[in-house]
């Protein structure tokens, strides 16, 4: 039932949840600069351009509620590495698309089992797989509404 205030339990929910994001996120992100050279937001990028090849920067800010500018900054440190690169998109001469090299998909799958080893190390001792699908099903449905709603988005 909305209301025009929230609980204190949602309160505590979105204390919780950005609490925990920013940890998980931090830890892992020290272990994938440890072990790989890169950070969170590279590992993630290079993953959703493996799982969607060819998107537009305008696609990766999308799903990354990010600015269309720092995802473009951000494909140009990548492609300067070269884990990326852009060709221009066939069907609208303003944009470009974004694909990842060869070098990019060897970093991201040596990348993809440390992400999948950490992860497991910091959530698997506090939430049994059970819980880890009963909360993924809460925060898909939150997502999910935000998302249609076209909330969180930056302007630019």
């Amino acid at each position: 039932m909305a209301t025009n205030r929230a609980s204190g339990d949602l309160v505590k929910l979105f204390d919780d949840l950005v609490r925990c994001e920013t940890r998980l996120y931090n830890a892992i992100g020290d272990t994938l600069r440890e072990e790989h050279g890169i950070v969170t937001t590279q590992y993630e990028f290079l993953r959703y351009l493996r799982d969607h090849p060819g998107s537009r920067v305008a696609e990766v800010a999308t799903n990354f509620a990010a600015g269309v500018g720092a995802i473009s900054k951000g494909t140009d440190r990548l492609e300067a590495r070269g884990w990326v690169k852009r060709r221009p998109n066939p069907t609208d001469g303003r944009s470009s698309l974004v694909t990842l090299t060869a070098a990019g998909e060897a970093l991201l799958k040596a990348a993809e089992d440390t992400f999948r080893r950490r992860l497991a190390e910091l959530v698997s001792p506090s939430l049994a797989s059970d819980r880890v699908k009963e909360v993924g099903e809460a925060l898909q449905a939150l997502r999910v509404s935000l998302e249609e709603n076209r909330l969180g988005v930056p302007v630019g």
